[in-house]
């Protein structure tokens, strides 16, 4: 898939905004592509060119039934010409959602396991166990946030040809968030809305995937580092409320384009609140970032 040169920075206006002087866009990573674009083609980019050069012919990863992460790396991996191996949560069902019919289409093999040795993923015996079946490959975690995903992820704030304050990202595994926070300029602040309960593990977790692309010293200014908030995950991940699904469907209305349920939808609520409430600087200009993975809304919607 070649390099997104132009994403379309798509202006959020509506009377709370305009009340405000707020000035609100849309980063639309989901135009890249439905199932390889959004966060994920960056966070895969140089995690599959490093595959390539340490001379791997295998990809491993894990995902579930409807993982946006599997439909990346099917596509992404799948171009680099890599043999993609997908452990899979969960026995093998009887019917395949489309997810993995997609993934299985795209040649990678899917090896089903019990929830309860999923767990173990990131177990060493465990990836042994997995190199003896399949033989040896390039590891690449649940949800693909490790060092060379933030490396990639720095690239999406260049993608932004206008002059802001906020930058607003959904979080999941930490990633991109970690990335976008490690590029961001002094005084501009970045905030990461949690999509999973219980989810505070992650302040750790993004501070040591963006430390070794920080200024060294100690004295990055407060901002530059990025806030967490969890208060926008509406139960949990994979959860919502009769709230958000309206707050979805009107703003689908009104601006005319899709958002996901597990990620956008609670990033855009939460935005709007945070407006609302009035916790932004009057005149500020706010980009969120829109991550993709509609393709997840299937799954969801089948549920």
């Amino acid at each position: 898939m070649p390099h997104p040169d132009k994403i379309p920075l798509q202006r959020i206006e509506n009377e709370l905004t305009s009340s405000q002087k707020i000035a609100l866009y849309a980063l639309r990573l989901d135009t890249i592509d439905f199932y390889g674009g959004g966060n994920k083609y960056f966070k895969l980019k140089y995690n599959l060119e490093a595959a390539k050069k340490q001379g791997f012919t295998k990809l491993l990863t894990f995902g579930g039934a409807w993982s946006n992460h599997l439909t990346a790396v099917a596509v992404n991996g799948k171009a680099a010409g890599l043999e993609l191996i997908f452990v899979v949560r969960g026995e093998e069902p009887k019917e395949y959602s489309e997810t993995l019919r997609f993934c299985k289409e795209k040649g990678a093999h899917l090896h089903f396991v019990s929830r309860e040795d999923y767990r173990r993923k990131t177990e060493s015996d465990f990836i042994e166990e997995l190199k003896n079946k399949f033989g040896d490959f390039y590891l690449l975690p649940e949800g693909g946030s490790n060092a060379l995903a933030v490396k990639g992820c720095r690239e999406i704030v260049n993608l932004i040809d206008i002059d802001f304050d906020v930058i607003c990202c959904p979080v999941g595994s930490g990633g991109t968030f970690a990335g976008i926070v490690s590029a961001l300029k002094k005084k501009q602040e970045a905030l990461g809305f949690v999509a999973l309960k219980g989810g505070e593990y992650l302040e750790q977790e993004v501070s040591k995937l963006s430390e070794s692309f920080l200024p060294p010293g100690g004295d990055v200014p407060q901002g530059q580092r990025g806030r967490l908030l969890h208060d926008y995950h509406f139960g949990g991940f994979a959860k919502t409320t009769l709230e958000l699904l309206r707050f979805k469907k009107d703003f689908e209305t009104q601006f005319g384009f899709e958002l996901d349920y597990i990620y956008t939808a609670k990033m855009f609520y939460g935005i709007f609140d945070l407006i609302q409430k009035k916790n932004f600087k009057e005149g500020s200009t706010i980009i969120a970032i829109h991550t993709g993975g509609l393709q997840g809304n299937k799954g969801f919607e089948k549920q």
